[in-house]
């Protein structure tokens, strides 16, 4: 039994967050210990006291009460009491009783907590050493930024996320044909740079109908929580500038062009960046641009970063074309004439350009367009190869690779079409003309009639309905249960989103009854059925992109069926004239078209005449006047596309490396070992849910009082990306999720599991030997944003030194040193090792001696990387700006003050002991 006398200095074992506490009182087998740092008072039985003597050493520094520091010389003990002798900051001698010592003394240090018994099991300093490990693999993982989406991996998405977040500064323009997946791209980029801590606050612009969309992905993709900022959340921040309250922001552009004032307070905040959707809805002309053009192109101005969504150039007229351009890069982009004059000198380029994309000989024209362009880049003797059989691949491709390079709007403009995009499914349509008339009473109307038939004929296999409205969804879903006795889900803008993943994930079931989901026009928006083959219109929008995005919900690269699309119609009725209008004149249900919407836009008027009149010849006219002008828009569009951008759009070769890389991580298999790990030592319950998903709920025995991202009731999770596409009522977790990140960052700040002690069994030692197990990391404090941590992870360096001073860290492994299962009396281990500090501490010192030597050679290789990498691309760009003048000059300067700031940083790096365990051999 321990020997407790008033005035001795403790330390709880289990509340070490109380610091040194004072023995009040000691008698009948009761010690009374007041902790005055916090002012609590424990009680504690004598025998079995959670309890350790607070005894210092010669060369230890302590504090008084009164904040006077001491280095430690020597100490005597009397009547149970201990004073150190010692001297001050000023070489002074003075004498410290120990209930002198401050009250807020804590031991957090690996060494003072293994010496003070405060030592945690095994698994701890495993879980520990095993987080460090991961943490360095992530920091150096080439696609850092790239996994944590809910997304395919679909490779001109992942090239353009790639390819723009890493750069300083991103400034550019993301016109993908529809269906494409612009808004994948540029949330791919923001999540990169959210979690590589290269942008912090963001704005994102997009049309009110979007609002909704652009939330809801955030979340279910990229868990990503935006602030919707209205004019009513707005006044209910009581703040000055409301903008200053949240990181995340995501607001309409309606709300800023209603409320001018709140303008100026978005101007008044320092965004990293900005995203703008649906851009070319920004109005511009040299004489009078638009107040919504001037304002986003103030953010521009004090953005670093902007990222504008648009359409086509195509299809947006060069003017408009050279206004978007404009925000993103004022200074190369100063005049339309301008503009104009490089575009007709670059059109013989682009033209040869299209010609060695399609392997197409080259005419004397051609040839002399790209030797002068080229003239510094030894274009001469590759144009002179493409003669020769056995050099033409070759040389085609280098003076592509050259001419990517080269091409002016090639680092800010990013274009993908279907034409070079492979993946997407065929289509099959099939009209229902129907007999009748609708009626107000759905069981009545001839399309539900033909719909409960339709269902029945399908065989169990499922289907999406989309309809105008939620209110025709949910009269249909009421109808088909209580009439037909057919279960369906629904799905509208009236529900939260955690009821539409739930009717989602029901639909989804393969077990469930439902085969049917009814989504209305809004309620669908953003989401992804390609698990469907079958897409019923029950009624169909005047808006040919409201069609598209319908049919987009299914037609999706990686869908692998036809697609069946089913349109019931009454005859003579506005959308039979629709069916055939868009059928007949524009093909817009068999193939994406392209000229739809500028159709729409010049034939609207005429349109909207016929829908109303009804009348048969007027539509057979429109059908005509629609086909001619579909068909010169086509060729129109189709001689105006750029290959050269295309290709530069997405570089094959790159993007599948970047999908095999993220492949690979998907397929490791080791995120949920580590996660299981976690759990178990955190105290949350695991319940098998099915293949690759688990449930997770708080225990009884939950060792925090919030387990991060855990909710109270629990969730479910996946870490199959499979699963998780499929299943968006799940969580699907990889190495990015929030709930992964702040696991770790909760296992690495806290001191848990810093100091253990284990029993092992090793063959080839003795019993009764011991080794201490250190674990060192290497700390490099730099701001985020020049993620030093590239090039100098956050390695563990382990080591292990025997009691005879000899390093066997490469003789045993650390998976090597697993406990035995025998109990050790915790009393005698922590008396042996203050009996042995001295020893101990030697050992210590050799082990840090070791780590330091490794560390400067981590150093050294480091910094070579750094600058063999960002050197590399200085010249690069340097190179590059010669030919190329949308390469900014205030880029390589940034680059370079980059590097030296690195350099700086990673020769400054210092060594730290994380963790150390002492190892006794039986």
């Amino acid at each position: 039994m321990n020997e407790f006398i008033p005035g001795q200095r403790w330390i709880s074992n289990t509340e070490s967050e109380l610091g040194l506490g004072i023995v009040e009182e000691a008698a009948y087998n009761r010690v009374s210990l007041l902790f005055l740092a916090t002012g609590e008072k424990r009680l504690y039985a004598q025998d079995n006291a959670p309890l350790t003597r607070v005894k210092f050493s010669v060369g230890d520094v302590v504090e008084s009460a009164e904040g006077q520091k001491m280095t430690i010389t020597g100490l005597t003990e009397k009547g149970g009491l201990i004073t150190y002798f010692g001297r001050d900051d000023g070489h002074q001698e003075i004498e410290l009783e120990e209930i002198e010592l401050s009250h807020h003394i804590q031991f957090n240090k690996p060494q003072d907590r293994l010496f003070t018994g405060q030592f945690d099991p095994s698994n701890w300093f495993h879980l520990r050493y095993e987080t460090w490990r991961h943490l360095q693999q992530q920091q150096q993982s080439p696609v850092k930024g790239l996994q944590g989406a809910r997304a395919s991996l679909i490779a001109h998405q992942l090239y353009i996320a790639h390819e723009a977040a890493g750069r300083a500064s991103p400034r550019i323009m993301l016109a993908d044909e529809v269906g494409l997946g612009k808004t994948i791209e540029a949330s791919l980029i923001l999540h990169h740079r959210l979690v590589n801590g290269l942008s912090r606050r963001v704005l994102i612009i997009v049309p009110d109908s979007l609002l909704h969309q652009w939330l809801v992905e955030m979340v279910r993709r990229f868990n990503l929580r935006f602030s919707l900022f209205d004019e009513e959340r707005c006044l209910e921040t009581h703040e000055d500038n409301p903008f200053m309250t949240e990181q995340l922001v995501l607001c309409s552009q309606d709300f800023f062009s209603a409320y001018p004032k709140r303008q100026q307070q978005a101007l008044d905040v320092e965004w990293d960046m900005v995203i703008v959707d649906e851009a070319h809805h920004l109005e511009w002309s040299e004489d009078a641009p638009s107040q919504d053009y001037l304002f986003v192109e103030q953010l521009g101005r004090i953005s670093p970063s902007l990222i504008l969504l648009t359409a086509t150039p195509e299809q947006l007229g060069k003017q408009s074309h050279f206004a978007r351009l404009r925000l993103l890069d004022p200074d190369r982009f100063y005049s339309f004439t301008a503009f104009l004059e490089e575009e007709k000198q670059f059109e013989p380029v682009a033209e040869a350009a299209k010609l060695l994309i399609e392997a197409q000989p080259l005419s004397e024209q051609a040839r002399e367009n790209l030797s002068r362009l080229l003239q510094n880049d030894n274009a001469g003797n590759l144009v002179k190869q493409l003669d020769d059989p056995d050099q033409a691949d070759t040389a085609r491709a280098e003076l592509l690779k050259i001419l990517l390079d080269h091409h002016g709007t090639g680092r800010i403009l990013f274009r993908n079409s279907r034409q070079t995009v492979k993946g997407f499914p065929e289509r099959q349509c099939q009209g229902y003309p129907l007999e009748g008339q609708a009626t107000e009473k759905m069981e009545n109307d001839p399309r539900y009639l033909w719909l409960v038939d339709t269902i029945k004929s399908l065989r169990g296999r499922k289907a999406l309905l989309i309809c105008k409205k939620a209110q025709t969804a949910i009269e249909l879903e009421q109808s088909l249960k209580t009439r037909a006795g057919i279960a369906a889900a629904v799905f509208h803008e009236g529900m939260s989103i955690i009821e539409r993943d739930r009717a989602a994930a029901y639909f989804a079931d393969e077990e469930s009854a439902a085969r049917l989901l009814i989504c209305s026009e809004i309620g669908s928006e953003g989401r992804n059925f390609q698990f469907l083959h079958h897409l019923i219109l029950f009624d169909l929008p005047t808006n040919p992109d409201l069609l598209q995005q319908r049919i987009g919900r299914l037609d999706r690269i990686g869908q692998q069926h036809v697609i069946q699309i089913h349109i019931p119609y009454i005859k003579d009725t506005q959308d039979h004239f629709l069916y055939r209008w868009y059928d007949e004149g524009l093909n817009a249900f068999r193939v994406n078209c392209h000229a739809a919407q500028q159709v729409a836009a010049i034939l609207t008027k005429e349109l909207i005449a016929v829908l109303q009149s009804l009348n048969q010849a007027e539509l057979e006219q429109l059908i005509a006047k629609t086909q001619i002008l579909a068909r010169e828009i086509d060729i129109e569009l189709h001689n105006g596309r750029d290959l050269l951008l295309e290709l530069n759009s997405c570089r094959k070769e790159s993007a599948h490396q970047l999908i095999d890389q993220l492949q690979a991580i998907d397929n490791e298999g080791t995120l949920w070992p580590y996660l299981e790990a976690v759990f178990d030592c955190y105290g949350v319950d695991i319940e098998f849910h099915s293949n690759d998903c688990h449930i997770l709920r708080p225990s009884e025995h939950l060792r925090l009082a919030h387990f991060p991202g855990l909710p109270d009731d629990g969730i479910t999770l996946t870490t199959s990306r499979v699963i998780g596409l499929a299943r968006e009522d799940l969580q699907f977790v990889t190495w990015e999720h929030p709930m992964v990140t702040a696991s770790m960052d909760m296992v690495l700040s806290s001191e848990t599991g810093n100091a253990a002690v284990s029993v092992v069994k090793l063959d080839q030692v003795k019993a009764g030997r011991f080794f201490l197990e250190c674990l060192f990391v290497v700390e490099c404090s730099a701001p985020d944003s020049l993620q030093v941590r590239r090039f100098l992870p956050s390695a563990p360096i382990r080591v292990l030194i025997d009691q005879n001073k000899n390093d066997v860290t490469n003789i045993i492994q650390h998976e090597q040193i697993v406990d035995s299962g025998v109990k050790f009396d915790k009393r005698q281990i922590v008396a042996f090792l203050n009996n042995q500090r001295l020893p101990i501490t030697h050992l210590l010192n050799l082990a840090e001696q070791k780590a330091t030597h490794e560390m400067n050679s981590m150093i050294e290789k480091a910094t070579f990387l750094m600058l063999t990498t960002l050197t590399s691309e200085i010249k690069r760009l340097v190179r590059l700006r010669k030919v190329n003048p949308s390469i900014r000059e205030e880029e390589i300067e940034q680059l370079k003050d980059f590097t030296e700031l690195l350099h700086e940083h990673i020769q400054e790096a210092k060594i730290k002991l994380d963790a150390v365990r002492f190892v006794i051999t039986s």
